[in-house]
C-alpha cells in the first residue's frame, strides 16, 4: 500500500486483539520514531512512557473513561511533558550540539542567548500549553509511523492526567501525562474497522493560492 492507502487503513480502534502483541522491533521503531519527532526549536520537551503492564494498564482503565482499549491495547503509549520547565533545558540542549556537531561557541552563543530570554520571560503556564503543543507533534508523527507499520492505535485526549500522573509516580520525574495512544492490533469484531472513512471533500479543507 502506498502512504494514502495506509492513511485510509489507519483508523481510532475501538476494540483491540487482546491476544497480539507488537513485537521489540515495531517497540523501537516506535521509541526511535517519536525521539526523531519535530519540536520547536529542537528542544524536545516530549517523554514517552511505553507501559506493557496489564496490572497498571488495568488500574488506568478507570480513568481513562473506562475506555477498555488502554487495558487491551498489546502497549500504552503515555506522552508527557515537564511540569516545571527552566532554561537548564536550553543549556543542556546546546550542550548536546556542540557534542554531536562540534559547533563553536560564537556560533552557539547567539542562538542560546536568544533561546534563554524566550524561556525566561515566559509564566510555567505559558511554557505547559507551549510544550503541550509539542506533544501534538509527537502523537502526530507516531499515529502516521503506525499506520506506516500496521500498526494499529487509538489516539485519547479522554483521561484524567492527575490520575494517570499519581499512579505512574510522574511528579517525582517532573513530568505530567498530556496524551494516550494505545498500540497493537484491531479486533476481527470491531465494529468501526470496515467502516468508511468520513471526511470533508478536498475543497473545503484545502485552500489553494496560485
Amino acid at each position: 500500500m502506498n502512504i494514502i492507502e495506509k492513511l485510509q487503513w489507519r483508523y481510532a480502534v475501538k476494540k483491540f486483539d487482546k491476544t497480539k502483541f507488537l513485537s521489540n522491533e515495531q517497540v523501537e521503531l516506535l521509541k526511535e520514531a517519536f525521539n526523531l519527532t519535530a519540536t520547536s526549536y529542537g528542544l524536545q520537551p516530549v517523554k514517552l512512557l511505553v507501559i506493557q503492564n496489564k496490572e497498571i494498564q488495568k488500574e488506568l482503565v478507570a480513568h481513562s473513561w473506562n475506555q477498555s482499549q488502554v487495558l487491551d491495547a498489546s502497549h500504552l503509549l503515555v506522552i508527557c511533558v515537564p511540569k516545571k520547565y527552566t532554561t537548564e533545558e536550553v543549556s543542556s540542549y546546546f550542550n548536546l550540539v556542540q557534542k554531536i556537531r562540534n559547533t563553536p561557541d560564537e556560533i552557539i552563543n547567539p542562538f542560546k542567548k536568544f533561546l534563554t530570554a524566550e524561556i525566561e520571560k515566559k509564566t510555567q503556564e505559558e511554557l505547559l500549553i507551549w510544550n503541550k503543543n509539542q506533544a501534538y507533534l509527537a502523537l502526530g508523527n507516531l499515529l502516521t509511523v503506525c499506520a506506516l507499520e500496521n500498526i494499529d492505535s487509538c489516539p485519547m485526549e479522554g483521561f484524567v492526567p492527575d490520575k494517570y500522573d499519581e499512579i505512574l509516580d510522574l511528579d517525582s520525574r517532573n513530568l505530567t501525562s498530556v496524551l494516550v495512544l494505545p498500540a497493537g492490533f484491531r479486533a476481527e469484531d470491531d465494529y468501526m474497522k470496515d467502516l468508511k472513512k468520513v471526511r470533508k471533500d478536498m475543497d473545503e479543507v484545502v485552500i489553494n493560492f496560485s
